[in-house]
């Protein structure tokens, strides 16, 4: 019998894998998330984010340099806050002399090409530690109040635009900011400030390393984000999510968190052919360098085979704390 059809005619070397590839990672595929601290000369470890610093804006700069120079071209801005400038109702998201707001002028000033991807959401700046204003009353208490988070919300996306973001990235789930954050920007001329929208954000268990990073673990303590972030039992709910976000106004679409929701990434991808981001959160990236660390898988080789499989479920592009190390594999 005669065999016409050999798939493995395409893979028997590396050079006709490469030819026949239907998806490939480069560095424009890379978001790199950066912490930034108040103070100077500081670059201090997170312990459960391995390799992970805080950065003062001084060392952020230097930081930012390397990146540059690697070929990547975005980077996610979060912010540190100290605990005296944290509020019930989150004033400091929109001071314009903030953290944020200096550094993201401070970034724009030195490396214009870069792209800043700005966090817009209250938890760094609370003092329960949610992504917005709660309820005192009695019989709601605790509960996130949607439209009065949102008003305040727009005011911290409006202050990170007219510092110098280029784009805005609401990751707090409240109802409607979308529309309302895209009617302040255009009303103030922002009409080229693009929203990339965490439209389909998860009450996700892999968040633990970034919640100790950015300050808000020890004071959102044993409560839980299960009301306005979605559940994970869900996925025809993504796509409601999503396209509400598309049509207020959003230019991106992001799924959070990353490995565990492919099947999301890709029927958000198909549905919408939307740009669509990714976001490799704390807890993934922790649990490969902590494996790496302990020699149960290949590091490189792991980290590779999962920025590809965001590629193929239909991510456009990665938020990694990754980014570094992959850009130097790949260049």
């Amino acid at each position: 019998m005669i065999i016409i059809k050999r798939p493995r005619r395409l893979r028997k070397n590396p050079a006709i894998r490469s030819l026949v590839a239907e998806n490939n990672l480069t560095t424009a595929d890379l978001i790199y998330p950066m912490f930034v601290v108040f103070g100077e000369n500081k670059r201090e470890k997170i312990p459960s984010m391995p390799e992970v610093f805080r950065f003062s804006l001084d060392n952020l700069l230097l930081e930012i340099k390397e990146v540059v120079e690697l070929g990547i071209l975005a980077i996610a801005l979060f912010p540190i806050i100290e605990d005296e400038k944290k509020s019930l109702d989150g004033s400091e998201a929109f001071n314009e002399n903030g953290l944020m707001q200096t550094s993201i002028r401070a970034v724009k000033a030195q490396y214009p090409d870069l792209l800043i991807i700005s966090d817009v959401a209250l938890d760094p700046f609370t003092t329960h530690g949610q992504d917005g204003i709660t309820s005192e009353t009695s019989e709601n208490n605790g509960y996130v109040l949607n439209d009065i988070t949102t008003e305040v919300l727009v005011k911290q996306a409006l202050s990170h635009a007219q510092a110098g973001a280029d784009i805005v990235a609401p990751s707090d789930m409240m109802d409607g900011r979308i529309g309302a954050i895209r009617n302040i920007l255009e009303e103030n001329g922002f009409i080229n400030t693009n929203i990339l929208a965490y439209a389909a954000k998860y009450a996700s268990n892999y968040y633990g390393p970034f919640r100790d990073a950015v300050g808000s673990s020890s004071n959102l303590g044993s409560a839980d984000k299960n009301t306005y972030q979605m559940d994970f039992k869900n996925s025809d709910e993504a796509l409601k999510e999503v396209k509400m976000d598309l049509e207020e106004g959003a230019d991106v679409v992001m799924v959070k968190p990353g490995i565990s929701y492919l099947d999301i990434v890709y029927r958000v991808k198909q549905e919408f052919k939307a740009p669509t981001f990714v976001y490799q959160v704390s807890g993934e990236y922790a649990m490969l360098k902590l494996g790496a660390k302990a020699g149960i898988i290949d590091e490189r080789k792991v980290v590779l085979e999962t920025m590809l499989s965001f590629k193929r479920a239909g991510s456009d592009a990665i938020l990694t704390y990754y980014a570094k190390e992959i850009a130097g594999w790949i260049s």
